[in-house]
Formats: structure tokens, C-alpha cells, sequence
């Protein structure tokens, strides 16, 4: 083996080592059958769509990779983070489903389950913030973004295509390949990574990678059930005056 197809293997293998990857699910990633041992070894070449897939989920210059850059990484914001199931009702419209901490559980597991989805309660908000665009809902669970959300209450979430449509420190709801979290997201000068943020500082950020998100969803709204019970009777009525309002806007927008 020459020196420079011994840099090629070397940094193949730094890149699967850096995203905490074993060869079989390294191979996963970059549809390569069973293991990423032979590459490694040197018996099997890296083929142009294995290059492509390592630009693709990890922003890796090729270029880099053949040893003709200092370049490791490269900007590279079409990461597909969209719905990967849109649910209409019998209009047409989109409904938007609520997943609730129980099925957010399983919600990783089925996001291509159309069926899955069926069994989600669903409903539309006719109002125009929520029009010309694919909505859903999930519940909060636990305190790590208090004070600004609190446990069992619900948010809102608009779906974004990419990461290049966020804004720094921007409220989204992740889901990754595990798990489904609402964090606050930080960018950095690393294009295959981002920072997830607690609000409640009692939570230390952590990074991951762009790779392991599967849906992003913007935060606009919340709807909370929480009214604290002592509130004066001032509070009170303002909330009830303000239902009311809400209530008459929305026959309106109907008729």
C-alpha cells in the first residue's frame, strides 16, 4: 500500500472514529454492506457514492479526503430534516397531530409509519399564522427549558426543510434517532454539528451531529393549561375577556 492510499484509509477511519461510530454502523451510514472493515484494510477502494455520503452527513471535503486540501470540511446545509409524514384531514388540509410524552417514546421509531400516525389525535387552527405550512404539535417533558416552557405543556412546531432555514439560537424541536427533544440551537463554525441548549441552566448544553437529526421543527407557539390558582380576579377576568375574543375571531374566520 502506498503512503498516499495509507492517508486516504487513516482519514477514513478518523472520520468514523470522530462520530463515535462502529464499522458496522458506519457502514449503515454510508450504505456500504456490512462492515467498513475491508476499506480500513485497505482491500476494498472508497467508491465516488461512499465519498459522496461522507460529504453529504458530515460535510467532509473530498478533497480533504484525497489528501489535496487542508480543508477537512466544507459549508453543506441540505441535510433533509422535513416531515418525513404529512397528515390531511378529509379536506385536503393538513392536520396538525400531537405527540404527547408517551408517543414521542416511539415517535423516532415510526416517523415513516404512516399508520402510526393515523392513531395521533389531530386538529386545525384556522388562523393565518398557521397556514401555507406543515404544523405539529409535542408535548413537553421535564424542566430542562423553564421558565419559558413548563412540563406537560404543549408547543408548536413549524417543519423546516433544512438547517440553512434556522437562525442562530433559534427553539426547535429535535428528533433524533432516539429521542425527541426541545432545545434552543447553536450553530458553530463546524457545519456537521450543532449545540442543543437547556433553558434551565441547570442543563449543560451538548453537541451533536447534523447527521443524527431526522425532523427539525421551529417553535412559534404554545398552548399552556397551567392558570395558577391564587391569580386575582383582575387576572382572571383579562384571560376570560381574551378566550373570548379568540373565540369570536375564529367563528368569524369560519363563516
Amino acid at each position: 500500500m502506498d503512503d498516499a492510499a495509507d492517508q486516504i484509509i487513516k482519514r477514513f477511519k478518523q472520520i468514523r472514529e470522530e462520530n463515535h461510530c462502529t464499522q458496522s454502523e458506519f457502514a449503515k451510514l454510508l450504505n456500504v454492506n456490512n462492515s467498513t472493515a475491508d476499506i480500513e484494510r485497505g482491500k476494498t477502494k472508497i467508491s465516488g457514492e461512499v465519498v459522496t455520503k461522507l460529504l453529504e452527513e458530515f460535510g467532509i471535503n473530498p478533497l480533504w479526503l484525497f489528501g489535496k486540501s487542508k480543508q477537512k470540511t466544507i459549508l453543506l446545509n441540505d441535510k433533509d430534516v422535513s416531515p418525513k409524514v404529512v397528515t390531511v384531514d378529509s379536506s385536503g388540509n393538513d392536520n396538525i397531530v400531537l405527540v404527547n410524552v408517551k408517543a414521542a417514546a416511539g415517535y423516532p421509531h415510526n416517523i415513516q409509519d404512516v399508520d402510526w400516525y393515523q392513531k395521533l389525535p389531530a386538529f386545525d387552527i384556522p388562523l393565518p399564522e398557521y397556514r401555507n405550512a406543515t404544523y405539529r404539535g409535542f408535548q413537553i417533558e421535564g424542566d430542562s427549558m423553564q421558565p419559558l416552557f413548563e412540563p406537560k405543556e404543549w408547543v408548536i412546531g413549524k417543519a423546516i426543510g433544512n438547517l440553512s432555514e434556522l437562525g442562530n439560537n433559534s427553539v426547535c424541536v429535535v428528533v433524533l434517532e432516539d429521542s425527541v427533544v426541545v432545545k434552543k440551537i447553536k450553530k458553530g463554525d463546524d457545519p456537521t454539528s450543532i449545540t442543543l441548549v437547556s433553558l434551565n441552566p441547570e442543563y449543560l448544553p451538548y453537541t451533536i451531529q447534523v447527521h443524527q437529526i431526522k425532523e427539525l421543527w421551529l417553535v412559534n407557539s404554545k398552548l399552556s393549561f397551567n392558570i395558577d390558582a391564587n391569580a386575582d380576579n383582575a387576572s382572571i377576568k383579562q384571560l376570560q375577556e381574551a378566550m373570548a375574543a379568540l373565540t369570536t375571531e375564529v367563528r368569524s374566520l369560519k363563516n
